[in-house]
């Protein structure tokens, strides 16, 4: 039975690849992750999954999720319209068009995990330890970090180095995400600064390290998932939170509740989650996912496809100038005339100027830009847009930087499939 299966499932992988659809465009059809927690299991365990059997098992596409239980997932709890990209570790990013708010609600901010998030997040026992090259060390509750040191509230843009990867050709390992690995929410806590302050940062500090109370896949428990830093430069910046609190209240399970880190304009990746320590390092970290090509990118322009030393990856620091419409959603059926918004941002830097196209780029009419509301937010775009006719167009967004740093059409591909700031394109239907 399984051999049978087996040959069944090759087949429709061809022919699967043949009719030249896309996994991501075919309900059910996740990335290589959620298919590999499949590909060994025989109809048999399949059929008893769903609680019956299926007649026209045949016709399922290689790596096919039931939807009897690929819609019935936990790990999304308290989420709204996130599509799931990864259940080990849990990777769920928000279509654009549910990014619309200019605070992203909790319910739909991105999700990025490295490992398994931990079961124990008792808000009243927590505790965060600040250590390494220090005066003193410190170890707090969070009651210590709200008595002892000055609460603030801003709204932080966060986003993954890999956000855009899906569209690297050729492509790269890893989630395959789109757009949706970004938000902006309003986020309560204390300056890491502050506290970095408190413990007595010593002249040979370098390097931050954080770490986490999530585990590692293996279940090995002295393995870490993730241990990311930042340069010390870096973390003594005003924006730099050290949060229990998201739009006002506790934050969701997924995104580190009860604490965690909010570094925004880099990538999301250091802004650890489930914190519970801070290392001060006198040179730059080298915890997992710090080292080898995690979150680096080639030092100089590379052709696609090319091979790249290892030795010659450079640490993202700050992510690239970038804009998202959030509105009319792609494929929408619209009038004459609508309304277009969406968010722009860029690292540390803010945005100068948003454009927008409806003729493929030939012209270009400059929007309604917001100022942010604080620094690391990002920011707010409107404009009213009439069509000449009826048709299919392509609404277009670039944005443009302090510095004059500009969105480009391409992208430049790098192995890691990070870093991708292409123009955001959403096609409409006129009537």
């Amino acid at each position: 039975m399984t051999r049978t299966t087996e040959t069944t499932t090759n087949r429709n992988e061809t022919a699967f690849a043949k009719d030249g659809h896309s996994e991501r465009a075919t309900e059910g059809i996740v990335n290589s992750g959620r298919r590999g927690f499949l590909k060994n299991t025989g109809l048999a365990t399949m059929a008893a999954m769903v609680g019956a059997s299926i007649p026209f098992h045949r016709n399922m596409p290689a790596g096919l999720v039931p939807a009897a239980f690929a819609q019935d997932n936990d790990v999304l709890a308290g989420k709204d319209g996130l599509t799931l990209l990864n259940d080990r570790p849990v990777n769920a990013e928000t279509p654009a068009a549910l990014l619309d708010d200019a605070i992203t609600p909790k319910s739909r901010h991105f999700i990025r995990n490295n490992g398994i998030p931990p079961q124990d997040v008792d808000p009243e026992s927590w505790r965060l330890t600040i250590d390494g090259f220090v005066d003193n060390k410190l170890e707090l509750s969070i009651a210590d970090l709200r008595e002892q040191f000055e609460v603030v509230t801003l709204q932080l843009t966060l986003e993954c180095g890999g956000n855009g990867r899906n569209a690297f050709d050729p492509p790269a390992k890893g989630n395959q995400w789109t757009y949706g690995a970004v938000a902006c929410s309003e986020w309560t806590g204390v300056r890491l600064k502050d506290v970095l302050e408190k413990a007595g940062v010593q002249s040979n500090v370098v390097y931050t390290a954080h770490y986490g109370a999530d585990s590692h896949l293996s279940g090995n428990p002295d393995k870490l998932p993730i241990s990311r830093g930042l340069p010390i430069d870096k973390a003594m910046a005003d924006n730099i939170l050290i949060a229990f609190e998201m739009n006002g209240e506790a934050l969701h399970p997924m995104n580190g509740a009860p604490l965690r880190l909010v570094v925004p304009g880099w990538p999301a990746s250091t802004a650890q989650k489930w914190l519970t320590r801070i290392e001060l390092r006198d040179q730059v970290h080298d915890g997992p996912k710090m080292t080898g090509t995690s979150y680096r990118v080639p030092a100089y322009p590379v052709a696609p496809g090319q091979d790249v030393p290892e030795e010659d990856f450079v640490i993202i620091e700050r992510m690239p100038v970038k804009s998202l419409v959030t509105f009319p959603a792609n494929g929408a059926d619209i009038g004459m005339e609508t309304d277009v918004r969406g968010h722009a941002w860029s690292g540390d830097r803010s945005i100068s100027r948003l454009d927008i196209s409806i003729d493929f780029g030939t012209t270009w009419q400059t929007v309604e830009l917001d100022d942010p509301v604080n620094d690391g937010a990002w920011q707010n775009w409107r404009s009213k847009v009439t069509f000449p006719q009826a048709g299919y167009y392509e609404i277009w967004a670039r944005a443009t930087d302090s510095e004059g740093d500009m969105q480009p059409f391409a992208i430049a591909w790098n192995p890691k499939g990070y870093l991708n700031n292409m123009m955001h394109r959403v096609g409409v239907r006129v009537s």
